[in-house]
């Protein structure tokens, strides 16, 4: 790292975006944390100590649907979970919420030089419905006790898997009754934990969604049926559109069951619709990427894009990866006494969010990393 990232003080000098509606003029690194008055101190500790940056400044970027320490063969060594953290401070996404890993990445949270990440565990599945060695894999007696488990590792989160590709139907279908997911969404609240659900399709959102889940991801099987529930209930969703771009790759693989190839075509025919349609109802909508499987890390950036291609505003697009996601994930973002991690912008990426994928600064915890 060089001497610039090892300074004691930081002075940023706005616009500083603290909230949608706050912006201030300046603000200060001291020892790593965030504070909005001029630090007092010796001028020879100023003259030595400080150096000052300037441009657009956010919250550093929320990634809610990634996986460190996962790839397309399952669990990976640490050398590869450190480059994919590296990949995403790089980004700008410096705090993640891991959706699932087999990995432990604990000692993640050791390194200053790292995004901090918020785990769900390990991935809930049913048995020989999901990818293989990335979950438990489990029958429906069993749930909740699992999600009670994982309740415990994770950092308030866990994460079922609510469908996936039935072969005996040859097409996408519900993992779990509607008692299992009773049970186990319960065990999980009364664990101080809330549960999120892969789902791709329409059948499963219901059942998760009158048992009391939390988050969905995905969501692309939202309909004008549900997308109502969604909102009286105040579920959130993670669209990762980046990865629903991939379904039609995906249904080119599919030959051995062509209703799923079918379906897929159509969930993805109509993704954007889906996720507008969800925004407009009142829906929470937040970032995510769902990065570390088949996708890169890194990808913050262009999923804001596809909300704003989806129809989101751009001001509420980039609160979906900044002060809203912050907020709803229970961590700070630009606040006082708030760890400084943020990026500096040339120009307003409210007005062109393409500006987030090219940040002049990245500061993780006061020091400047990029």
């Amino acid at each position: 790292m060089s001497d610039r990232g090892d300074l004691r003080i930081l002075h940023i000098k706005g616009p500083v975006l603290a909230g949608p509606e706050d912006i201030r003029d300046e603000l200060w690194a001291v020892d790593g944390r965030i504070t909005f008055e001029r630090p007092t101190g010796s001028a020879s500790r100023a003259a030595r100590d400080t150096a000052t940056v300037q441009g657009w400044v956010l919250p550093g970027l929320v990634d809610a649907h990634c996986h460190v320490g996962l790839d397309q063969q399952g669990p990976v060594d640490e050398s590869t979970s450190e480059k994919q953290a590296l990949t995403e401070r790089e980004a700008g996404a410096l705090l993640l919420r891991d959706a699932g890993s087999p990995s432990d990445t604990r000692w993640i949270d050791d390194r200053e030089d790292l995004p901090r990440i918020i785990r769900a565990g390990r991935h809930i599945a049913r048995t020989k419905r999901y990818i293989r060695n990335y979950a438990h894999e489990i029958e429906p007696g069993d749930l909740a006790a699992y999600v009670r488990r994982e309740a415990r590792r994770g950092d308030g989160w866990v994460k079922l898997v609510g469908d996936w590709i039935d072969r005996g139907e040859g097409d996408l279908a519900a993992c779990w009754p509607r008692w299992a997911l009773d049970e186990a969404i319960a065990a999980a609240h009364e664990e101080g934990a809330r549960v999120t659900a892969h789902c791709f399709a329409e059948d499963s959102l219901r059942d998760l969604v009158e048992a009391g889940i939390d988050c969905i991801e995905h969501a692309t099987g939202l309909t004008e049926e549900t997308v109502p529930l969604f909102a009286e209930r105040g579920v959130a969703i993670v669209p990762t559109l980046v990865n629903t771009a991939t379904f039609p790759q995906l249904a080119e693989g599919g030959v051995r069951y062509p209703r799923w190839s079918e379906h897929m075509l159509r969930l993805h025919e109509r993704r954007y619709e889906t996720v507008r349609a969800a925004y407009d109802a009142g829906i929470p909508v937040y970032t995510g990427t769902d990065a570390g499987g088949s996708l890169a890390h890194g990808l913050v950036a262009a999923e804001v894009a596809e909300l704003v291609t989806a129809g989101i505003p751009a001001a509420e697009a980039v609160s979906a990866a900044t002060w809203g996601a912050r907020r709803w994930l229970g961590r700070p973002g630009l606040e006082e006494g708030a760890p400084a991690d943020l990026l500096v912008f040339g120009e307003d990426p409210r007005r062109d969010v393409r500006v987030l994928g090219d940040p002049r600064h990245v500061v993780l915890r006061g020091r400047i990393v990029k």
